[in-house]
């Protein structure tokens, strides 16, 4: 099985699904997302193959959220998956792909659904 992690390494909590993956016995491919940043198309492909809008992927930990105003409900997803494409620490994380789908790993126990 193929098994993808969009992961931050400074991330307790995708830390902790990468090492749930490789204990399953895996070893994924890691795409540290806060280096090679998203594409539009492909984050938004990403998201709906997990079932998720902009707004429910976004991260709103932190400051940055608010700051540039993608907290107010008259924010359009795409506005939203805008800045995400600009700012990619806005993808609440871990997003792990496998052959089974894709899920936001939140709780961490989420990954087990596609391992």
């Amino acid at each position: 099985m193929t098994v993808t992690i969009f992961h931050n390494p400074n991330c307790g909590a995708s830390r902790n699904v990468l090492q749930m993956i490789r204990d399953a016995g895996h070893e994924p491919e890691v795409v540290q997302y806060l280096t090679t940043g998203w594409t539009a198309e492909g984050l938004k492909a990403l998201l709906d193959a997990a079932g998720l809008t902009p707004r429910e992927a976004m991260r709103t930990k932190g400051d940055l959220a608010g700051e540039l105003g993608l907290l107010d409900p008259a924010v359009s997803d795409d506005a939203i998956l805008k800045a995400m494409v600009e700012h990619p620490v806005l993808v609440e994380r871990p997003l792990v792909r496998t052959d089974k789908g894709v899920v936001l790993a939140r709780p961490k126990e989420k990954v087990l659904e596609v391992l």
